[in-house]
This record gives structure tokens, sequence and C-alpha cells, in this order.
């Protein structure tokens, strides 16, 4: 729609001052038939009108055409800004380039609906808000620039009141910050720097142009983080205000009364919200013996995050939760995910619910959803359940264990035998843990045991995700869904030739199957390369991610897949809940229309969202990891090679969860070949060499914790390798490096030292 001029008073006599009001109230509609029409202007006035223009154009009051006056240094409604920092709330604040106004205006940045997010440093064309002149607003059309010269860094003061940037991102120069442009950094503060151009001799210059807090604090590694992959941390006023008037109590009307259903949350013991509850029982149908009525409730997050709230956009513009070892990032307030969704014993909590009927070899025969009002009957902790299910002692209550988790296992004994008929993708690769101590450093790193409970849970919230995907289809409801690809033909090629060295086959032509993988892995379980196939195997595998179009689950082996489960953490299953709601008629809440037309974009946004919030996990661990063991330099470990390259090697420290490097300069006095198809380093004289997944020990040479790196020297000597390939035979007259090529303080790490399959 147009915009309309600003109502003039049609009395106000035609003026110098009258003019230039005009223009300032109307900057995208004062040419001059708009002059004229506000004015009245008729007759011999013309002439003065063209007079009073010319008048002040000569005088440089105003510029523009026929078309468009405005006064020098105003700015258009869509125009060119650039983010520069951040408000209290965490919100972006955006300024207008190239302006040369003595007061520059600040806007605060609203992302618009579908649209790239944008990130500070970045240049945007923007719609701008004006209506409200103690808060002006520009809405982001599009992103024309992403400035990668905002840097991070920790402020050192020095001699003069300047300081020196020490930098928290490898290959990240180090900036000397004059006096006037600190911005009150304080010794030890994380700040984002500007670079400025001053000279080309010694360090770069550069500008603080913010202060994110100081690096003493407990929770300042995941800043670190937070602020390099741009992640929204702040929940911003109107958001949590939004979040405390949502009501505590929820009318019964559109909702089914389940509260005396027996169901329970099972979650980690230091779990903080409790979003699915689960039940079963033996089915009573005699048409279906042997068979397990199954129930998962899931918040009811629908009812409190309504289509276009401030709620709904904070949480969509997050994507997810994020989770650090000292801290979780929430996509919603606490006060709806620990409070008003977390599903607490014995308080009423909205849900919604499906129930599935499975047949004895756990074969799902129907299912259906139900929108209702139900009761924790127990709060429960893996270790809890698992040890009441074993025997062991345990505070699970007699009436809980018997009524309700030996009925839950005996229906997960029939789930695990259509598992395995299925054959989903079996990959062991088992997460690790940091263990902070109350100062917030690394106290330990464990692999959490892997118990029955765990499986179990899992188990039902894919049951439950299936169900969710199905009913969508059957309504022709559009929705999100978690989409999974099988392997392209070029990483399977690779994955076959790499196999070929190790003399395990994998077939050609026709469609492979994730059984085709669990094969592989079969052979080499328990074995020395086991470690070694299952990363290969992986890095084999298409990344997951959120679309509208249905590609099924490759790795879960399954037509239809949707995240339903976890909407308190996941943008896209509170979108599956909307439709859910709106395709079954469940009451309010549905899927808006606006929500539909998006569905693409949607998918897109939460897609980024997570691989950013991974990006910064992983970065988290690396710095942690690199602090803890920075005072253990010249000590060795025990690794695992968890990458190779022509410049040298990734080793992974098990024990840790963490990696460094090791130079292709330092391995040894001879020339070094990278063999892509084998994933090795092969040494041109002997040989022998090193190969993806091979146990080593390293000692550690250098530790950068602001960085995230660490440096090792390699203590093993390389080993004979079985079965040259063509590649190897290729690269062998072609020295890679020559010793002592490489400076010796070369550092790197691999993306893929730890990495989680996400279903």
């Amino acid at each position: 729609m147009a915009k309309r001029a600003k109502p003039f008073d049609m009395k106000t006599v035609l003026t110098r001052e009258a003019i230039l009001r005009f223009i300032a109230d109307n900057p995208d509609k004062a040419g001059k038939r708009d002059l004229a029409k506000a004015f009245g202007v008729k007759g011999e006035n013309r002439i003065l009108l063209k007079d009073l223009i010319s008048e002040l154009q000569s005088e440089g009051l105003i510029e523009g055409g026929r078309k468009r006056f405005s006064r020098p240094g105003a700015l258009p409604d869509v125009t060119v800004l650039e983010v520069r920092r951040r408000d209290d709330d965490g919100g972006l604040l955006a300024e207008p380039v190239g302006y040369d106004g003595d007061d520059r205006p600040v806007f605060e940045i609203r992302q618009s609906d579908g649209g790239p997010a944008a990130g500070i440093g970045d240049r945007v064309l923007a719609r701008l808000d004006r209506e409200d002149p103690n808060r002006p607003l520009a809405r982001v059309i599009r992103v024309l620039e992403k400035k990668t010269a905002i840097a991070l860094g920790v402020f050192r003061p020095m001699p003069g009141g300047g300081g020196l940037i020490e930098p928290v991102e490898r290959r990240q120069p180090e900036y000397i910050v004059a006096p006037g442009d600190r911005l009150g950094a304080e010794p030890g503060d994380l700040v984002e720097i500007e670079p400025i151009d001053r000279g080309r001799t010694g360090l770069p210059a550069g500008r603080v142009i913010g202060v994110v807090g100081s690096m003493e604090s407990e929770r300042a590694i995941s800043t670190i983080a937070l602020h390099a992959h741009s992640i929204p941390h702040v929940f911003p006023h109107p958001v949590l205000a939004e979040a405390e008037a949502a009501p505590e109590t929820v009318p019964l009307v559109d909702r089914e009364d389940w509260r005396d259903l027996p169901l329970v949350t099972i979650d980690p013991a230091d779990a903080k919200d409790h979003d699915d509850a689960v039940h079963a029982r033996p089915d009573e149908d005699g048409g279906n013996p042997g068979g397990f009525v199954a129930t998962v409730a899931i918040a009811d997050v629908s009812w409190y995050v309504r289509p276009g709230s401030r709620l709904d956009e904070e949480a969509r513009q997050r994507g997810n939760s994020v989770y650090f070892p000292d801290r979780v990032v929430p996509m919603l307030p606490e006060r709806i995910s620990n409070d008003l969704c977390s599903l607490k014993p014995d308080v009423d909590r909205p849900a919604l619910a499906v129930r599935m009927i499975f047949d004895a070899q756990g074969e799902k025969l129907r299912h259906t959803f139900h929108r209702i009002l139900m009761k924790s009957h127990a709060k429960i902790a893996y270790q809890e359940a698992q040890g009441a299910i074993d025997g062991a002692p345990s505070p699970v209550p007699a009436d809980i264990l018997n009524e309700v988790l030996r009925p839950l296992w005996d229906c997960y004994a029939a789930l695990k035998t259509a598992r395995e008929k299925r054959q989903p993708l079996d990959l062991d690769l088992p997460e690790k843990k940091i263990i902070l101590g109350p100062d917030g450093e690394v106290d330990r790193v464990i692999v959490p045991e892997r118990l029955d409970a765990h499986r179990l849970i899992e188990e039902f919230m894919i049951q439950a995700n299936v169900a969710a995907a199905e009913t969508l289809e059957d309504r022709r409801q559009s929705l999100i869904y978690r989409a999974h690809d099988a392997p392209s033909l070029s990483k399977l090629e690779g994955l076959r030739d790499f196999l070929r060295t190790l003399d395990i086959s994998l077939a050609k032509g026709g469609s492979l199957r994730p059984s085709h993988f669990n094969g592989i892995l079969a052979q080499v379980k328990d074995g020395e390369h086991e470690s070694l196939v299952n990363e290969v195997v992986l890095r084999s595998q298409s990344q997951a991610l959120y679309s509208p179009e249905n590609i099924g689950h490759f790795g879960l082996n399954l037509m239809r897949y949707a995240h339903f489960t976890s909407p308190i953490r996941r943008y896209a299953d509170l979108i599956v809940h909307r439709a859910l709601v709106t395709a079954l008629k469940l009451g309010e809440g549905g899927l808006s229309e606006e929500d539909e037309a998006q569905l693409e974009e949607t998918a897109e946004t939460i897609s980024r969202a997570e691989r950013r919030a991974m990006a910064a996990e992983r970065d988290t661990v690396d710095r942690l990891i690199a602090h803890h063991l920075a005072a253990r330099i010249g000590e060795t470990f025990d690794g695992r090679i968890a990458g190779v390259t022509k410049a040298g090697l990734f080793v992974v420290l098990p024990a840790f969860g963490a990696d460094g490097f090791v130079p292709i300069s330092t391995l040894g006095n001879e020339y070094f070949s990278y063999d892509e198809v084998a994933h090795s380093l092969i040494g041109s004289r002997s040989g022998h060499g090193y190969r993806l997944g091979d146990p080593v020990e390293v000692k550690l040479a250098e530790a950068i914790p602001l960085a995230g790196s660490m440096r090792f020297e390699m203590v093993t000597e390389p080993r004979k390798l079985p079965g040259s390939t063509a590649s190897y035979h290729k690269a062998a007259g072609r020295p890679s490096r020559r010793p002592g090529g490489s400076r010796p303080g070369s550092k790197g790490k691999t993306a893929s030292g730890r990495t989680r399959t996400k279903r």
C-alpha cells in the first residue's frame, strides 16, 4: 500500500518554513505536485512555490528533483544500514551507512518474516519505521553484505590509556586500540572490534564498538561462542512480559481430561524442564493378543506461544535451545519452558498426546491424537528407572514400578523387535559430557552410560514423531519434516574406495539402505578398525535438516518423520503442534496462514540455527578443554587421528573430547604424501604412515585457550599401512610438504572430531 502524506493544515501560509516542515514530515511524499496539493497552490501561486523551492535548493536547505525533495542528510524510508551493536536487551542496533548528519540516528533491528538473519557488522537494506520517535525501528528486507571484519577479542590495557586486543579466533590478528577508541573497556573485558585503517606499519588498528563482559566470569567461554556465532541470548523485555502474562490455569474447553492416566516423565537427573511423558499398558482388545497401548504426551506449547506474538517471533529467530557445559540458552523464557510447559508431578498441565496401538511384534496398527489436560504421576531419572527395573535400590515407588515402568519395558521389548527388523543406521559414536567444578572450570569429562531407559524413551519419541507426520499427511496439512537424504553418489564412491583398502566391499548400484551400512559396521565390530569405519561411514552421510518437502529419513529408515516431541526447545516441533491443532480442529493456537505461507523460509531459518548452535557448542568445548590443559604443556596424551589433510593430522583426545593439530612438517625426516582415498599420510621413503582412526600418543606443544586451539607433536612412530591405493601411487611422487616447511607455530583443528548425530 502506498504511503500517504501526513495531513497538512490547508490554511498554512506558503512560506519557506512551512515547506521545510512538510518535507521533514513526509520524506517520501514531498514532490512538487505533493507540495502544491498540500498548500492548495493554484494560479499565480505556482510561480511563488517554484521560486521558494529554487531559493531553498540554492541555499542547500533541500535537495532532490521535482518528484521528491528532502532535507540534506534525511533518510528515505528504505535505506542501507549497518548493524553496529546490541542494546541492553540483546537486540541489534543499526546506523545509516554514509550518514553525514551531526545527530546520527540509531534504529532497532526487526527481522522481516522469512528473511535472512542479520548479525553485527552486516549491511542490510531496511525499511524504516519512525512512527514512534522514542523507538525508531528498521525492518530488514535483505542482507546486502556479510561483513566479517567485526572481531572478538580481550582488552589488555597499555600505557597511555590505549590497549591491545588479544584475539579469540584462529588466524585473527591482534589489534592496537587508541585511548579514544576503547569505549570504556576495562582490563580483561571481552569486546567487539571494528578494524580501522591507520597506517601500514605495526599492528593493525581497531576501535571497540561493543563491550560484551568480563572474561573473569564463569560464563566467559560460552559468551565468546554466543557472540562469535551471533546467537540471541537475552530476551527482550516485551518477550518476557508476554511470558509472565501467560495464565497459570488452562480451561478444559476443547480438551479431554486425562489427569487420572498415570503418565510419568523420565529424564536426566539434572533436567530442569520435563516436556514429554509416557505410559503403556497391555491392549485389552482380543483381536490384538500380546499388543500394547502406548501414550506419549507432549507439553502444549502452542497454547501459550501464538503465531505473530513477540514470543513466537523470538522463538523463530532462535530456532532451538543451545546447550553449553555451563549454561543453556533456551528458545523460550523460563516462565514457559521451566514452568507452564514443564510437566511437573501432581500439577495440571495442557498437552498434546498421541495414543498408539502396537501388535506383539511392535508394529503400529493405528494411532490417534488428543488435546488433553494431564497430571504427571511421577518424575523419574533415567538411572532411577533403570535401577528399579533391574531390581537395584531405587526411590521409585512400588506402585509406579509395577503399574507403569514394567508395562513400559514390556512395550519397549516389542518396539525393539520392530526396530531391529527396520534396521536404522546403527553407528556407535558415544557422546562425552563435560562436568564443570564450582569455579566454572573443567572438573572431568565423562561418557554417560547408555541405558535401556534412554533407548526406551528414544524409541517412544520416534514413534510419536512418525505418527505426527503420518496424521498431517493423511489430512493433507502442510508441515515441516525432519529430512535426512541418502548419501550422495560421490560420497558413496569415496567410501567404497576407502573400504576397499580394508578388503571390505560395499555393493554397487541399486538403492543402498541403512542395513547395508550396518553390515559393514558389524564386520569391524570389536576389531582394530571399528572406530575408523564408524567415523568414515558417518562422514559419508548427508546432513539432516528441516524441510516442507518429504524425502524421508534415511538414517532412521523411515518414510515419514517430523519433530513433534520437543516444542519447548525446537521451533520445528512447535510448527508441527500448530499443524496438528489446525488439521484435527483441536481449538485455538493452530497454524496461521502466515505460518503456512512461509514454511519453506522457516525451515531454512531453523536449519541454519541448528548448524549455528552445533558450531557454538563445539567451539565452547574446544576452548574449555584448551583452557583445562594449558598448564600441561609438554605432557603426553593418548589420542586418535580424527582428520587427515595435506597440512597434517587432527588428533582427538578421547579422554577430553577435544582435538588439536599435528603439522605435517613435524612428522619425521621424510616427505609425507596425502592419500585422500585411504585417509592417510604416507612417508615416501619408508612407506609407513598414519591413517584416520589410528590410536596415537601425542605431546601437547601449545594451547591457546581463548582460541580453543591446541598443537601437538607426534610421539608414535609411523606404522606400515595395509593396501596402497591408486590415489596414493599417483601422489607418491609429489611430496606435499618438505620437513620444516611450516611455521612451528602453525595451528588448526578439525570440525568433525566429535560429530554428533542429530535425528
